[in-house]
């Protein structure tokens, strides 16, 4: 269903990343908030090129956006569930519609479009038992054309990153 609601555009050229810039997102994902001197430093290069080839990874979508993960059980946000989602119709408009109420909704942290039984794989923080339960019932079960709803309860959390390993050439 993915392929009909949102189609990738296939025509906007694909920024070519050598080793350097595999380095430099590295450095990155590992401290969103390290300086271009401390980067310059730590790949023995001057500030230009690196000031550079960020900017340019980041006019071509490569960095999306820099971002602070928090540890959601310090921040009242101590419930977290894995909904499958199915809708009853599949067809554009009903997609679109479901997504665009997925976006409005602050429980849903992320969305995947998933193939198998189920269209749609959500993650939800709430902050206990009681506001999911208010989640589930008055938000999520109230979308239109929503078929089925499968929860996952979460009791631990074993590997959660965002950061993607590249093979740098000497590491």
């Amino acid at each position: 269903m993915a392929k009909s609601i949102k189609k990738e555009d296939s025509s906007i050229e694909q920024l070519v990343l050598d080793t350097k810039d595999l380095e430099i997102l590295q450095l990155l994902q590992k401290n969103a908030r390290i300086t271009v001197k401390e980067i310059s430093d730590q790949m023995h290069l001057s500030t230009t090129p690196i000031h550079e080839r960020i900017k340019r990874m980041e006019a071509s979508g490569v960095i999306k956006q820099y971002a602070t993960l928090l540890d959601h059980t310090k921040v009242k946000k101590g419930l977290m569930v894995i909904c499958y989602v199915s809708l009853k119709e599949h067809n554009k408009k009903a997609g679109v519609k479901f997504i665009e109420t997925i976006h409005s909704l602050h429980e849903v942290i992320e969305c995947y479009n998933i193939s198998g039984e189920f269209d749609f794989m959500l993650k939800v923080v709430s902050e206990d038992m009681n506001a999911y339960y208010d989640f589930h019932v008055n938000k999520l079960s109230q979308i239109e054309n929503m078929g089925h709803v499968q929860s996952v309860f979460v009791i631990g959390i074993i590997k959660q990153t965002h950061q993607l390993v590249f093979p740098v050439s000497g590491k």
